[in-house]
């Protein structure tokens, strides 16, 4: 397979796994895992500590080996091109583990030549981004700087894939947000991201797509502009004049509008999908004020993970590993 499919095809995926397990012992840590990232998206990978977010990493990595399955990588297999592969691939681990008493500037310069020269600018550059001090001995870094030191080796050489394992922790709001500005900025440039998270709202507003892995499997894989598109909105609607008696139950009736409540000239409801209905019908009267709640995506989401949940537990009742 290669990275450009044959004429009327499309680009192959950047990552493709077809019936991928692994078990550590009598734990079984994937279980049968479909998932397929298309090339120059963002691709959110989400479930709780003990998944197998981990796992599935480390087997595209081939830093363990799988125990059945298929897996393509940049169109290439891990296991047999794991070397060519690892210098079109920008990882960060979940651990990261530095003990070096060198400067983090060196420690990154010898990532750099590994990488065969990556511009001393465009280390500095990364690093102000983070406002990540080079000149401090790793070892001594806190856990968050350690985290800047790990993100800037990963994006520093400018990959055609990034591999992303919680890249999140230990940064506060202000960088996390400056993050998914350099993950938005690698799309752009038509770099693959694949991130994994237990947390929705750290990938929802980079991801184009998202997946939900529950012991060892996928139990949803969601568009992200489809999700929101379905959300369910909280409406509050004011009026000049109070609603009558039968107003309610003119609202009520419209066949995406739930939970509608009327008191005196305020009116608030449910409403899945489009407001469109909602809005034209309110329009015949004298509107003062509407508002709508952004609806909780994680919420939302995770609905589905429940919803897979129990599906899985009844055809399953092994659990699952990183």
């Amino acid at each position: 397979m290669t990275a450009v499919g044959r004429a009327g095809v499309g680009p192959s995926p950047a990552i493709e796994i077809s019936g991928l397990t692994k078990s550590y012992g009598r734990h079984r840590a994937l279980g049968g895992v479909d998932l397929r990232v298309r090339e120059g998206e963002v691709f959110g990978f989400l479930g709780p500590n003990g998944a197998g977010k981990t796992t599935t990493i480390r087997v595209l990595l081939d830093h363990i080996r799988r125990d059945a399955g298929e897996v393509s990588v940049l169109g290439r297999d891990p296991r047999t091109d794991g070397v060519a592969l690892r210098r079109e691939v920008g990882y960060l681990p979940g651990e990261l583990s530095m003990t070096s008493r060198r400067p983090a500037r060196d420690m990154l310069a010898f990532y750099a030549r590994l990488r065969g020269g990556v511009p001393r600018a465009h280390i500095d550059e990364l690093a102000a981004r983070l406002d990540l001090d080079l000149k401090r001995p790793v070892r001594g870094l806190s856990k968050g700087n350690k985290q800047k030191v790990g993100l800037v080796q990963a994006f520093m050489h400018r990959p055609r894939l990034l591999i992303l394992d919680e890249p999140t922790s230990g940064l506060d709001p202000l960088l996390q947000q400056e993050f998914l500005a350099m993950v938005r900025e690698a799309r752009e440039a038509g770099t693959t991201v694949f991130m994994s998270s237990h947390v929705l709202s750290e990938v929802h507003d980079a991801a184009d797509r998202a997946a939900i892995i529950r012991d060892g499997r996928i139990v949803a894989t969601e568009d992200m502009d489809a999700l929101r598109a379905r959300a369910v909105h909280e409406f509050s609607i004011r009026f000049a004049e109070p609603l009558g008696p039968g107003d309610a139950a003119e609202f009520s009736a419209l066949d995406n509008v739930r939970e509608v409540r009327a008191d005196g000239d305020q009116l608030t409801c449910r409403v899945e999908g489009s407001p469109d209905a909602l809005v034209k019908l309110a329009a015949r009267r004298t509107v003062l004020l509407l508002s709508a709640v952004e609806p909780d995506l994680e919420e939302l989401f995770f609905t589905h993970y429940n919803n897979g949940a129990q599906d899985a537990g009844t055809r399953d009742a092994s659990g699952g590993e990183g």
